[in-house]
């Protein structure tokens, strides 16, 4: 019950001046797999699945099930059914009514279309809701049903488009889980957008990320998440810390020195910003004989127990003007008792850095000072990028 899908170069333009929607996107998901597609608003993860499942038809390009062209099949022929992030079921129908209504428009018979809903409520834990309405539901139960409604339609490859959004935590936890069900029992093709990435993490096998209608980067969420190839795929991920500078040899140069970088990352020589996860930051004492970099406390954020220290490293451990200074982010475990003012130690995991390309807006100019290429070892580091 799933099919190897293929996006080939898929476009989309609702029309000028707005940019397209998508552009020239080429992306796979192997039959039986998950992928999830994330990215922010605007950059074209809901066209994705539109243009998949019929409801959109592409400008250019190709959608392909087991390499096969279904761009010219109907949308209620192509073997893909969606969930949206509202579950729009019909109000004037049961619950069991609104699932079999998935087998009653394959042509099946009304007890028939019955019998096989009744079995898709007990796969999602639903058996005894069939006679109750969408109003007597919670918000959590409506999309079970409305994902019980997508599986009747036995589709090859199941488009979710963040169904799970609008439900509290403990809810999206069940429906992860329910989605593991679902995948063991019926093995369909799954494509999942979201802006959750502990979700993609909990249920991708792959993840890709896209930005501006653009393909970013395409590969597992461990690799996205600890090897982001560009700005959008780090931050994407949450990721706060970037620390332009310039690649030499396979040593990374900036205000924070210079820095070995991991054996399997190799940038381009020149330059590039540093990037590392706010978790990978151990924030040691002053006087640590063992630490990468010193620097002083300037804000501390509760993020429940955890919390997000934002410290100022100056060029060569000096105080310096702001703009010879950068500041970093680490998270920290609970009872961490630095306090702003503190003056910290800072250890920084070699196997977490990573080098990516600045953003094309960004002064080139300042990261080459960055790197030592001038006398003046600081730069100006741009506010945005280290305050988001």
């Amino acid at each position: 019950m799933s099919a190897h899908l293929t996006l080939r170069g898929l476009s989309r333009c609702y029309g000028s001046p707005a940019p397209p929607a998508l552009s020239d996107l080429h992306l796979a998901a192997p039959a039986g797999s998950c992928l999830a597609v994330v990215g922010p608003s605007g950059s074209g993860k809901t066209t994705v699945l539109r243009l998949a499942s019929g409801l959109d038809r592409p400008d250019a390009g190709d959608v392909l099930l087991n390499g096969k062209s279904v761009l010219d099949v109907a949308p209620e022929d192509r073997g893909i059914a969606m969930v949206f992030q509202r579950p729009m079921l019909f109000p004037h129908r049961n619950v069991l009514d609104n699932v079999a209504f998935s087998a009653r428009v394959r042509g099946a018979s009304r007890r028939r279309a019955r019998i096989e809903a009744a079995e898709y409520l007990d796969l999602v834990q639903l058996s005894g809701f069939g006679s109750r309405h969408p109003a007597e539901l919670s918000g959590g139960q409506e999309q079970r049903v409305a994902l019980a409604r997508a599986l009747a339609a036995q589709p090859q490859v199941l488009l979710l488009d963040e169904p799970f959004s609008a439900l509290d935590a403990a809810l999206r936890s069940q429906m992860h889980d329910l989605v593991r069900r679902v995948r063991a029992a019926l093995n369909p093709t799954i494509v999942l957008v979201t802006h959750d990435q502990n979700e993609a993490a909990s249920l991708a096998d792959c993840v890709a990320v896209l930005s501006s209608g653009r393909l970013v980067q395409h590969d597992t969420f461990d690799r996205i998440y600890t090897r982001p190839t560009s700005l959008v795929t780090a931050r994407q991920m949450g990721g706060r810390n970037e620390v332009p500078g310039e690649v030499r040899g396979h040593h990374h140069h900036s205000v924070l020195g210079s820095l070995a970088l991991p054996v399997d990352v190799r940038p381009p020589q020149g330059t590039g910003v540093l990037v590392f996860r706010q978790e990978s930051v151990q924030v040691t004492g002053a006087t640590d004989p063992g630490a990468d970099i010193h620097g002083l406390v300037k804000a501390v954020q509760p993020t429940g127990p955890r919390s997000l220290l934002t410290i100022e490293v100056a060029a060569g451990g000096r105080p310096k003007a702001e703009e010879q200074s950068v500041k970093i982010h680490a998270e920290t475990p609970p009872g961490h008792c630095a306090g702003v003012g503190a003056r910290v130690g800072v250890r920084l995991a070699p196997h977490a850095l990573a080098v990516v390309p600045p953003a094309p807006q960004e002064d080139l100019h300042r990261a080459q000072m960055a790197a030592g290429q001038n006398r003046n070892v600081g730069f100006p580091v741009p506010r945005r990028a280290l305050s988001d």
